[in-house]
């Protein structure tokens, strides 16, 4: 069953998980606004004006389907027993349907890349991406409004001490595949072996079965997987900033594309961000500048 809930209307004791729907993806219909907007926070009429013709651009079925990627807990988790979804994504998610006035459903992936192909194919309006993953110009992406901090984990005993010093011949370099980093490291590595796993977990086996290996990925989740280990550390410099931003489908017009541009650079110039990471306790992240209007 699937709950279509407007923005006056409030969840209590979280969403109403749908059943599993093909190729990966699972639906979730969740309340357009769960979370009130931070005190202190513009109205909506510092965006453009919403109008029907708008909302027809963004929502052309008439609910705002959003694109959710669960495989990163970092921005957003489901929980295993009520299926409710949090996190950052989900509360930006919440706040843009309700600043449109429009229904949300929200539609969970398991990686980064399932997001682009989620509105590429029109299975989404809208999704949350790392700017790594390109589209071929069917996505509009907002500029970033988080940047993730991505790390090398590596045996505590091996010589490493800078992200420069991977990348050389006989180190494998193990990745969640299909992540940002997955496709930021494809391009950047040039001697050491690109190692594709499904999933952090695996990531983790490969990387502690293998001397030789070095496990690459959000150093908020090393950290956790770094006290759990032994003899392993952290390489303190990140390798890069995996740059997260809003897309929208180019088929959605010129005018929903500015009005999303316009919509993130107003949460992060009224703290909404800033306070989403505080709210949800996130470390090695970074807020971007707002852009003045």
């Amino acid at each position: 069953m699937t709950e279509h809930l407007h923005r006056r209307t409030f969840l209590k004791g979280g969403a109403v998980l749908a059943a599993a729907a093909g190729g990966g993806f699972a639906r979730l219909a969740a309340a357009a606004a769960v979370d009130p907007a931070p005190a202190g926070g513009s109205p909506a009429s510092a965006l453009p004006p919403v109008d029907a013709a708008l909302q027809r651009a963004f929502a052309p079925s008439g609910t705002l389907r959003v694109s959710v990627n669960v495989g990163n807990p970092l921005l957003a988790e489901r929980a295993p027993d009520t299926g409710r979804l949090s996190g950052i994504s989900v509360d930006l998610a919440r706040e843009l349907a309700r600043r449109l006035d429009l229904p949300l459903e929200m539609i969970t992936v398991t990686e980064a890349s399932l997001s682009v192909d989620a509105v590429t194919r029109d299975r989404s309006d809208i999704g949350f991406f790392a700017l790594a993953h390109g589209s071929g110009g069917a996505i509009h992406f907002t500029a970033p409004y988080l940047l993730l901090l991505a790390n090398y984990l590596v045996h505590r005993d091996a010589a490493f001490q800078s992200p420069d010093d991977v990348d050389r011949p006989g180190v494998r370099v193990v990745v969640a595949k299909g992540s940002a980093y997955d496709l930021y490291l494809g391009g950047a590595l040039r001697h050491a072996e690109l190692v594709r796993a499904d999933g952090a977990a695996a990531v983790i086996k490969a990387f502690m079965a293998d001397p030789s290996a070095v496990a690459a990925g959000i150093k908020t989740q090393l950290v956790s997987e770094a006290r759990q280990l032994d003899g392993v550390r952290l390489l303190d410099a990140p390798f890069t900033y995996i740059q997260q931003a809003l897309g929208i489908g180019a088929r959605h017009g010129a005018d929903a594309a500015a009005w999303l541009d316009a919509f993130v650079a107003l949460m992060l110039r009224d703290g909404f961000i800033a306070a989403a990471v505080a709210r949800h306790h996130l470390t090695g992240v970074v807020v971007p500048a707002a852009k003045q209007p």
